[in-house]
C-alpha cells in the first residue's frame, strides 16, 4: 500500500512501527509505504539497544573485531622506528588473517619475514618463529578456500572479499583423489613444501608437522606424501571404532547457514510435528537465524516472518517451555569474553512466533556469559534459570539464580539459596544425582575447582538451600574445565557426570596421536557409585584423549540404548586446527568413530543436536560451526544416518503438575530381548552445551522387539505412571497421571528431495 506523502501518516508510521503494531517504514521523504512488521515492542527494543551496542564498541577492546581493528591500524600514523613498523605491519597481516583475507595476509606476511630475513634482524624475539607459524596457517587457509565450495556471505561480499570455509575432514574416506584447478594444487604444493622445510629446520615442531598431514590429507596425496618419519597413524586419526559414514546434507536442506562460534537448537517450534531449527551466531551484527521444517525434506527461514529480526549476536541458545504453553521458548545467551558483558534474550514462542521478553520477565542484565540451564529446583511445577556469569581478570560478575514466579516473570534469588559463584564459569548441568527427587547443580570453572550444589530443599522460612558436596563427591577436576552434563553411561539408574578439559595445543594434538605425553587438560569421566560420591573411570572407559571442546551433546548414534557422543573442538585462535571428535558408547567403553563416521571436520565446533530430522527412526547431527575471529565462518552441517537397523521409541511428556515438558523427568522402559528382559534408563532433558535436543525424547531399544512397561519418574510433584504394553517403532504422548499413552503420526521424508 502506497500512501502520499504527508508529515501527519509519516509520524504515524513512526509510532506504530516503535510500539510494534504491524508497521514499519522506509525514509519518510516522497513517499511511504508501510510493510508488516511482526516483531513485538520487546523484540524492537532490544534490536535498537544491540544496534546501539555494537555502534559505540572500540575495536582495540574488542580483539575479535578484525576488520574494525585494521582499519584503525591503517588510519593510526606509521612510527618512524624500523621494529615498531614491523611489529605494526606484523599485527595487520595477523588482523588480515584473522579476518579472512587469506591471500593480502598472507603476501603481507612474506613480505615481512623477506625484509627481516635480509636485514637479519626481528623486532622483539620470537618474533619470526610466530612470523612462519602464521605463513604456515596462511598457506593451508588457503589451500582450502581454492578447494572447498564456498557458501555466499553477506560479510564477504560486502567487504569484496571470499572468507574462509574449511571443508576438510580429518581422514577423508578411501577413493581417488580430488580434481583441483592448477591455483589450488599450487598452493597445496606450496603449503607442504613450508611445512618440509620448516621440519627439516626444526624437527621437533610439531604444528608444522600437523599442517603437513592436513594439507595432504585435504588434498588427497595422504599418506603418500608425508615422509614416515611425520606421518601420524591413520588409527591415531580416525579412532578404532567402525560405523557406516555419516553425510552432510545441510546444504541439499537449506541449512548451510554461515556463522561464528554459536548456539543451535532443533525442536518443533511451531507445532506441525516436524522438527524445525533455530541457529545463532556470535558475531555482534549476526543475525539470530530460524528455520522451519516444510514437512517434505527441506527447510525456509522465517526469521523475519516469526518477529526475530534485529536480534544479533548470541554464543548460546538454551530452550525450554519456561511458561507451559506448550511449545519450546529460547534463552539466547550473549557477552561471553567481555568485560562490559552483554544483555541476553529470553524468546517467548507462540506457536512458531516469537517475542523478546526479556525485560518484563525481570532478566535484563548485562554479565558477560556463555551459558544458562533451565530446571525445576524447588518442584512448583515451574522451570527456573540459573546464569553462570564470567568473573575474571579482577572483574566480579556473580552467577544468577532465577526463580520462576509462575506469571511468566523471575525473581534472582543465587545468595539466598547457597549457589553464588564468581568464578569465570564455562558450563551448568542440573541432575538429580543422589535420587532424592530434588534437582541439583553441577558447575564447571575455568581454572578454579568445580562445584556440585546438592538441593537440600526448603530451610523452617520455606527459602530453598544448596550446598557445595563437589569435594566429598570428588568431582572438583578438571581444573580447566568447559561443558558438563548428567547423563547415565553404564544404565544403572544412577547418573553419571562428564566434564571436558579446555586446555590444550596443537602440538598436545599430535603427541597425543603419537603417543608422547603430553600437557593438554583432560576430561573426567565420573560414574556415580549410588552413595553420593562419584568414582574417575575415566580411563577405563577410554576417554583420556584430548577434547578441547566447546559445543558438545549427546544422544544415540546407533539406537543400542546407551548413549553416544559428540564435542565440538576449537580455540578463538585462528592458527588452531583441531577436529571435532565422535565417540560410541560400548556398554564398557567409548569407542572413537571420528574417522569412520566422517565426523572430523576442523572446522571449529559449536552448538550440536541430536534429533531425528526425517522421522526414520534414528538420530541426525545438526550442528553449528565457527569460530571467533571474523574470518573462522562455516557453514552449519547435518549429518543424516543412514541407519543401524536397531529399533526405537519417542515419547512426547506432558507434565499437569510437573513443568509442562516433564524436564527432568526419568524414564525406566524395560524390554524384551531375545536374550533378556533390559531397562533402559533416559534423563528427559536437551543434552550437553551449546545445542538442544528436542524436548520430545527420542530413545534407542536396540534389539528389543516387545515394550514391556514405561515408568516415568515426573520431576518435583513426585508422581510416578507405569504405562505397559506398548510397541516399538511408534510415537506416543504420555500425560502425567495416567496410565496409558496415545501415539501420534510422525510422517517420513526424505531429506533434501521432494
Amino acid at each position: 500500500m502506497i500512501y502520499p506523502d504527508l508529515s501527519a501518516v509519516c509520524r504515524l508510521v513512526r509510532g506504530l512501527a516503535y510500539i510494534g503494531c504491524g508497521f514499519s517504514f522506509g525514509a519518510c521523504g516522497g513517499e511511504v509505504e508501510v510493510v508488516s512488521d511482526p516483531r513485538a515492542l520487546g523484540t524492537i527494543e532490544m534490536a535498537q539497544r544491540l544496534e546501539a551496542m555494537a555502534a559505540s564498541t572500540d575495536p582495540l577492546d574488542a580483539p575479535r573485531m578484525n576488520r574494525a581493528r585494521i582499519q584503525y591500524f591503517l588510519d593510526t600514523p606509521a612510527p618512524d622506528d624500523a621494529a615498531a613498523i614491523a611489529l605494526r605491519q606484523g599485527m595487520i597481516a595477523r588482523e588480515l588473517l584473522n579476518a579472512g583475507f587469506t591471500g593480502p595476509a598472507l603476501d603481507q606476511l612474506l613480505l615481512i619475514r623477506e625484509i627481516l630475513t635480509g636485514s637479519g634482524t626481528e623486532p622483539v624475539p620470537g618474533f619470526l618463529q610466530t612470523l612462519e607459524e602464521m605463513i604456515g596457517v596462511a598457506l593451508i587457509r588457503r589451500g582450502q578456500e581454492l578447494t572447498c565450495p564456498d557458501p555466499p556471505s553477506a560479510i564477504g561480499e560486502a567487504w569484496g572479499e571470499t572468507t574462509v570455509f574449511p571443508c576438510w575432514t580429518l581422514v577423508p574416506p578411501a577413493g581417488p583423489p580430488p580434481t583441483f584447478s592448477d591455483s589450488a594444487r599450487l598452493m597445496l604444493t606450496r603449503s607442504l613444501e613450508w611445512q618440509r622445510t620448516r621440519l627439516e629446520e626444526e624437527p621437533d615442531d610439531k604444528r608444522a608437522q600437523w599442517i603437513l598431514n592436513l594439507t595432504a590429507m585435504g588434498a588427497g596425496w595422504w599418506p603418500d606424501s608425508v615422509a614416515e618419519a611425520y606421518r601420524i597413524p591413520r588409527s591415531s586419526l580416525a579412532g578404532v571404532g567402525e560405523i557406516p559414514r555419516f553425510h552432510n546434507v545441510a546444504a541439499a536442506v537449506g541449512l548451510d547457514a554461515v556463522s561464528l562460534s554459536g548456539g543451535g537448537v532443533v525442536d518443533d517450534f511451531n507445532g506441525d510435528g516436524f522438527l524445525d531449527v533455530m541457529a545463532s551466531s556470535s558475531g555482534r551484527g549476526d543475525q539470530l537465524r530460524y528455520f522451519e521444517a516444510d514437512g517434505l525434506g527441506r527447510f525456509v527461514e522465517r526469521t523475519r516472518e516469526s518477529g526475530l529480526e534485529g536480534l544479533t549476536g548470541g554464543i548460546n541458545l538454551i530452550h525450554a517451555d519456561y511458561d507451559n504453553d506448550g511449545d519450546p521458548d529460547v534463552f539466547l545467551v550473549r557477552g561471553a569474553w567481555r568485560e562490559r558483558g552483554a544483555p541476553n534474550s529470553l524468546l517467548r514462542n507462540d506457536g512458531g512466533r516469537f517475542a523478546d521478553v526479556t525485560e518484563q520477565a525481570g532478566l535484563l542484565f548485562e554479565f558477560p556469559s556463555q551459558t544458562a540451564g533451565w530446571a525445576d529446583y524447588d518442584g512448583d511445577g515451574w522451570l527456573d534459570l540459573f546464569v553462570p556469569n564470567e568473573s575474571r581478570d579482577g572483574v566480579r560478575n556473580p552467577s544468577q539464580l532465577f526463580r520462576s514466579r509462575g506469571d511468566g516473570t523471575f525473581e534472582e534469588v543465587a545468595e539466598s539459596a547457597g549457589v553464588l559463584v564468581a568464578d569465570y564459569v564455562k558450563g551448568v548441568a542440573w541432575g538429580d544425582y543422589d535420587s532424592d527427587g530434588r534437582i541439583d547443580l553441577y558447575v564447571s570453572i575455568l581454572n578454579a575447582p568445580n562445584r556440585l550444589f546438592r538441593n537440600v530443599g526448603p530451610n523452617t522460612s520455606g527459602v530453598w538451600r544448596f550446598e557445595d558436596m563437589a569435594e566429598t563427591a570428588g568431582v572438583t577436576e578438571p581444573l580447566a574445565s568447559f561443558p558438563t552434563w548428567f547423563w547415565d553411561i553404564d544404565n544403572d539408574g544412577d547418573l553419571d557426570l562428564f566434564v571436558s578439559g579446555y586446555t590444550a595445543q596443537t602440538a598436545d594434538i599430535i603427541q597425543e596421536y603419537l603417543g608422547e605425553p603430553h600437557g593438554a587438560e583432560l576430561p573426567k569421566l565420573y560414574r556415580n557409585e549410588g552413595n553420593g560420591t562419584f568414582s574417575d573411570v575415566t580411563v577405563q572407559w577410554g576417554l583420556d584423549r584430548i577434547m578441547y571442546t566447546m559445543g558438545s551433546n549427546y544422544g544415540d548414534l546407533d539406537n543400542d540404548g546407551l548413549p553416544d557422543f559428540y564435542v565440538g573442538t576449537g580455540d578463538p585462535d585462528y592458527r588452531q586446527l583441531m577436529p571435532n571428535r565422535m565417540f560410541r558408547n560400548t556398554g564398557r567403553r567409548f569407542e572413537e568413530v571420528t574417522g569412520s563416521g566422517g565426523f572430523g571436520t576442523l572446522d571449529k565446533g559449536h552448538g550440536v543436536s541430536f534429533a531425528d530430522m526425517d522421522h526414520d527412526g534414528d538420530q541426525d547431527i545438526h550442528k553449528v560451526l565457527g569460530g571467533a575471529n571474523e574470518g573462522d565462518l562455516s557453514a552449519n552441517v547435518l549429518y543424516e544416518n543412514p541407519g543401524f537397523g536397531n529399533n526405537w521409541l519417542v515419547l512426547s511428556l506432558r507434565g499437569t503438575k510437573a513443568n509442562r515438558s516433564g524436564m527432568g523427568a526419568r524414564i525406566l522402559v524395560t524390554v524384551e530381548r531375545a536374550e533378556d528382559t533390559w531397562t533402559i534408563h533416559h534423563l528427559v532433558g536437551t543434552g550437553g552445551m551449546f545445542g538442544g535436543n528436542p524436548l520430545r525424547q527420542e530413545i534407542g531399544l536396540g534389539s528389543a522387539e516387545h515394550i514391556v512397561s514405561i515408568e516415568i519418574q515426573w520431576p518435583g510433584s513426585g508422581t510416578v505412571d507405569v504405562i505397559e504394553d506398548l510397541e516399538p517403532n511408534q510415537a506416543y504422548e504420555i500425560r502425567e497421571g495416567g496410565s496409558t499413552a496415545e501415539s501420534f503420526e510422525r510422517p517420513r521424508v526424505q531429506l533434501g528431495h521432494y
